[in-house]
């Protein structure tokens, strides 16, 4: 009778345990290629600016793909930047992608940040 408490215990365990990954996008892919020489000091760092975008998978089915996913976390910190009105940029734009898993259900989400800077001259 103990051993299977203990073996329904270890199954219960690794029925509710979950994992989960993270990585960074390290490479130039995004769709932001603009190029401004930054050697004087003619302009001022006003911020960091964060977009995300999540999607829920079931049975591995279900979401955006990961362009799309990258895209729409990219739209979002656009949209949140505020660079109406002024010569404002954003530089430094990085992507990561955390991924959350449980069993059956995945939920993965695209983060892109980027520095936020405003030419003076």
């Amino acid at each position: 009778m103990k051993k299977i408490v203990v073996l329904f215990a270890a199954i219960i365990c690794i029925l509710l345990s979950s994992c989960g990954m993270s990585r960074e996008a390290t490479s130039n892919s995004n769709l932001l290629q603009t190029q401004v020489v930054l050697e004087k000091k003619n302009y001022k760092v006003i911020g960091t600016v964060k977009g995300e975008s999540h999607q829920n998978y079931w049975f591995g089915l279900g979401g955006m793909s990961k362009k799309s996913m990258t895209e729409s976390a990219m739209s979002d910190m656009m949209q949140k930047a505020d660079l109406m009105g002024g010569s404002r940029a954003i530089i430094n734009v990085n992507v990561q992608y955390k991924s959350k898993m449980i069993l059956i259900y995945n939920q993965m989400s695209a983060i892109a940040t980027g520095t936020i800077i405003e030419f003076t001259e």
